[in-house]
């Protein structure tokens, strides 16, 4: 396999190769990872966006005399890929917007046309870039818009959606990638109302994916998931479980503000969110448990992290069910065709002590301006972020 990182360890990086001297795709966008990709960043920031499917990635942020790299880039590139395979799995790296999420019917491809087909640039300018796209189903208006801010380690990203009528689900699939050695990392998310392991198999034996969690497995605490073959582990440490790939989700209480987090290695990398958009967390721990093509058991210590409106991964008919209404978990949202509805959400980065451990707890704070992140020995770090931003 081909590999386009400097030498750099896991998580922190130079100057990608192919961001070094990049090639031209035929739009004259430089290729990234072999995708044709629109560029933006300052001096804290630097990410690319793929044209094709909206993937973002990679993003690099600047911790004093370093550049780290959190999100996951795949062990593949799209052209080593055939045409069988859908744009969201060749393109696959860092964030993106799926809108329905999951494999739906009447649907062309899995996670729907904001994760698989081209988007349109229609703004680029300072610490600001705009696109969109006119979906043909379901059929809407989306507008992706990432922006950055001068002394801020954060990306902000809103997808405006017009002319959408009728209850669906929706999210982004940010993955994270953990480092080969050092650890243990650490991860966690603000309290949550409902939790446990997607309720039919997430791995399929006879196609060579193995799980390790009880399917269907309810838990209170992610410190404490139980197994298949009986016993308990833990979600707040990873990487975990080699050779196995797993789904669980978590429901936010209720409220406007709700949060996940991963300790890597020096720094913490946060996501922020409106529960009452995003209301549930994905996680998808993918550690070399598929054998299949693509993924060939090279898929390892990847953490998705993804905030979603919806049922597990399961498509749209699943998710308008309401199988969770008893529980009081929201699987999908009521749109309508002449009100504009916007999903929200900020990812960021921010250095902290080796002893630092899990965040325990995020406060907003500075009349939304900063946020305070708690570490699991009371260690405190204060964020420079624009919170007010979730709530437009």
């Amino acid at each position: 396999m081909m590999q386009l990182q400097s030498q750099s360890k896991p998580g922190e990086t130079d100057v990608l190769e192919n961001v070094k001297a990049p090639s031209l795709a035929g739009d004259g966008l430089p290729l990234v990872h072999g995708e044709a990709s629109f560029a933006l960043g300052n001096r804290d920031v630097e990410l690319s966006l793929t044209r094709r499917a909206g993937h973002l990635g990679p993003v690099r942020f600047r911790l004093g005399k370093r550049w780290v790299q959190p999100y996951a880039m795949a062990p593949w590139l799209p052209q080593e890929l055939g045409n069988e395979f859908p744009p969201v799995l060749r393109v696959l790296r860092g964030d993106y917007f799926c809108l329905p999420f999951g494999e739906s019917k009447g649907i062309k491809t899995v996670h729907g046309e904001t994760a698989n087909a081209i988007w349109d640039l229609i703004e680029n300018g300072t610490g600001r870039l705009s696109l969109e796209m006119k979906v043909k189903a379901p059929d809407c208006k989306v507008t992706k818009t990432l922006s950055i801010k001068e002394g801020q380690r954060a990306v902000y990203q809103e997808h405006r959606i017009e002319g959408l009528q009728g209850r669906y689900n929706f999210g982004h699939h940010a993955i994270i990638q953990f480092p080969e050695k050092g650890g243990p990392f650490h991860v966690n998310t603000s309290p949550f109302s409902y939790g446990s392991v997607k309720p039919d198999a997430f791995s399929n034996p006879l196609a060579r994916e193995y799980g390790a969690l009880k399917t269907g497995g309810r838990f209170t605490n992610l410190g404490k998931v139980p197994l298949a073959n009986g016993g308990f582990t833990s979600l707040q440490e990873y990487p975990a479980r080699q050779g196995f790939e797993d789904l669980i989700m978590v429901a936010s209480r209720a409220g406007d503000f709700a949060w996940t987090a991963a300790t890597l290695d020096g720094y913490v990398w946060i996501s922020l969110k409106d529960p009452r958009t995003l209301p549930n967390t994905l996680f998808w721990h993918s550690n070399g448990g598929r054998h299949g093509a693509p993924w060939n058991g090279r898929h390892l210590r990847r953490l998705g992290l993804e905030e979603v409106c919806g049922h597990f991964s399961d498509g749209l008919e699943i998710s308008r069910k309401n199988l969770l209404k008893a529980q009081g978990v929201t699987t999908t949202l009521p749109f309508k065709a002449k009100e504009a509805k916007s999903i929200r959400v900020i990812h960021l980065v921010h250095s902290v002590g080796a002893g630092f451990g899990r965040v325990e707890n995020i406060e907003r704070a500075g009349k939304g301006t900063q946020i305070i992140v708690t570490g699991a020995h009371g260690k405190i770090a204060r964020v420079p972020v624009d919170w007010g931003f979730l709530h437009g």
